[in-house]
Parts: structure tokens; sequence; C-alpha cells
């Protein structure tokens, strides 16, 4: 790690003039900041719009002592009840970019959209992120859950991260060897998980495309729309129409996309599986290891499209639970733990919760 000095001059800068007084609101709803639309309260509720309205904000030992919950996008958590705490919402914005020969080094403050990135890079044809189209959320969430999609995952781009220590006060720079990136992990959500609060995220991008187009239906999509030399843009619309045809939209229901993680196992119970199984879907996941479409296995125990009270799974996508209207996240989690028992009682295959369950 290194010492983060600042953000530097972005796009469309913050620029603090004076030090004020940050606005720590009390019972807030939380209805509108969570892409599942469950209707959670806050107990405290602070809106950061600077990096060094962290620092303000805690010199204050009381916010240090009080539990506290960093809130991007809101797209990939599910809140079991109300949040006696303090939630951070990050709001940090502007981007910037500098080109070295080949190579595009792109910051975006962490509360940029994440999709407003990348169409950002996809206008300047920076290549590397388009794959990624469409993930909801934020720029600093990306980091902490290594996001991904057909076959590119954050680390692949990821080049280094802005982030403030609580305890120190201070500002640090952490690479990617820093970060300890594994499937949908990375070393804040593990043995650095609410020590840091991540202000900016540094991106490493390409002026030379090497396009992934194996993954899912990208090929197939090109191949419909009769292009044979695709550019930067064409990638990202087809993978965006992918997405829009099989995942809900949260602004018209409550969804946080992809609940469960795709299951990675060895090849030995791979084997065993495929036996029983020969139609399972599957992806190579490194030397061993074989990845598993957890949407197939859902689907293969009767739950694609299927309602439960005010929840259910989306009708053109079984690994995207939704709320029709009213769901509790309590509801929510039950619903899930009950298509958590029916794979493995069919599958033997244990599915893990990609969605962060704020208890």
């Amino acid at each position: 790690m290194h010492i983060c000095t600042s953000i530097r001059t972005f796009a469309h800068p913050h620029v603090r003039t004076s030090i004020t007084m940050l606005q720590i609101q009390e019972n807030i709803s939380l209805k509108n900041f969570n892409s599942f639309g469950i209707d959670a309260k806050a107990r405290f509720f602070v809106e950061i719009n600077h990096k060094d309205d962290l620092v303000e904000l805690f010199m204050d030992p009381q916010w240090k002592a009080l539990s506290r919950l960093v809130l991007g996008g809101g797209s990939n958590m599910l809140f079991l009840n109300d949040y006696n705490g303090l939630v951070i919402r990050m709001n940090i914005r502007g981007i910037e970019h500098r080109i070295s020969k080949d190579e595009v080094f792109v910051e975006a403050g962490a509360g940029e959209v994440w999709n407003d990135l990348v169409n950002f890079c996809i206008a300047r044809e920076y290549a590397g992120m388009e794959n990624l189209s469409l993930i909801p959320g934020s720029v600093g969430a990306s980091p902490i859950q290594n996001i991904g999609a057909y076959g590119v995952e954050l680390k692949d781009v990821f080049f280094s991260c802005c982030a403030f220590e609580i305890e120190t006060g201070t500002f640090k720079t952490f690479t990617k060897a820093d970060c300890n990136f594994e499937y949908r992990e990375s070393v804040f959500k593990s043995e650095l998980k609410g020590q840091y609060i991540i202000v900016s995220v540094k991106f490493q991008l390409s002026l030379t495309p090497r396009f992934n187009l194996k993954y899912g239906a990208i090929e197939q999509e090109l191949t419909n729309r009769g292009i044979t030399e695709p550019t930067l843009k064409d990638v990202s619309q087809v993978v965006s129409h992918i997405r829009v045809s099989k995942l809900p939209d949260p602004s018209t229901i409550g969804n946080a996309g992809s609940f469960f993680k795709n299951p990675i196992i060895t090849t030995k119970q791979f084997t065993r599986l495929q036996a029983n199984f020969p139609e399972v879907v599957n992806y190579p996941a490194g030397e061993g290891l074989v990845k598993l479409a957890a949407g197939w296995l859902i689907e293969q125990c009767g739950w694609k499209g299927k309602t439960v009270g005010n929840t259910g799974t989306w009708h053109n996508q079984a690994l995207v639970l939704v709320n029709h209207g009213g769901a509790n996240g309590a509801e929510v989690y039950n619903f899930s733990s009950q298509i958590i028992d029916s794979v493995y009682t069919k599958f033997g295959v244990m599915l893990q919760r990609e969605v962060n369950i704020i208890s």
C-alpha cells in the first residue's frame, strides 16, 4: 500500500472551497437507496461528496464507535431490519483519464454510477470494460465485490484504488496485489472488512481491443446482427441487450441482480455431477476447478418464474430474486433459503448468496 494523496483533477470536480458541517440526518428511509426497494430505516444517514468529508466525519469519535454501513448504488444488498447505526452514502463524483502509449488510465470517484463510467470509456474507445456494461451499482463498490460478467472481472481492468482508513484518518492506495481478488471476493470483504472506505478507483485500459466473446450468448448475438468485426460499442450494446432480455429493471421491480454466486467445484466433483446430469451448464474456472451456472441449477429445481408471497424469481432468469411489491428483507431471505436447500438436495451443490445481507 502507498499513501494516496489526491484524486487529482476530474472531468466534473467537486471542489472543496471551505470546511462545512456535515449534515447528519436521523431515521431516514433507505427504500430509495437500495435496488430491492426494501423499506428499512437508517438511525443516522450522511452523504459524502468529497473525500475530505470523511476526515471531518471521523474526527468525531462517536461515529467511529457506532456501527456503520457504506452505501453506493445499493444494488447488492438486502436489509433484513432497520439499520441501527450510521449509513454513509458515497457520492464522490468525477472522472479523469490519461493516455500513455497504448495504455489508458481512467480514475473515477466512488460515487460515479458504474455504467456511466463504462459508457465514458466506450465513447472514447478505451477497451476493457465493454463486457461489464449495464452492471448496476457504483464505482466504489466494484473492487469490494470484484464485480464481473460475461467472462470479465473487475480485477482484469483494475489498477489501484484510493481508500480512507477509518482508524487513522489517512488515505492509502491499494494495488491489484494488495486487494487479493478472487471470484466475487477481495481483501475489503475479508481481513480488512469495515476498516477502509474506497473514495476512488483507477483502471488500466487499452487503445487496442482484445475482445472476449466466448462467454454467454455474445458471439451468437453478434452473428444474429451480421457483425463479423465488432467494435467496442457493438460488444457493449450486445452485452446490454442480453442483460436487459434476462434481467429486470430495478426502477420497475425491486431486485439486486444475481442473488447467488455461480458455484465453483472441483473437477472430481464435476465428473460425478455430470454423470447424473449430462446437460449441466459449466465453464472452466482454473486448474482442477469448474464453475457451474447457478441459474441453471435453480431452474432445474423448478424455481424459475415462481412467486411466493411478495417475492419470487424473475421469469427470464432464475438467478434473480425480485420484490413484487411490499416484500421485506426477511421474506426475500427465507425464499432464498428454500432455493439453497432445494439445489443442495437435488445436486449436492451448496449455493452461496452473492448479495450482502444487512441484519
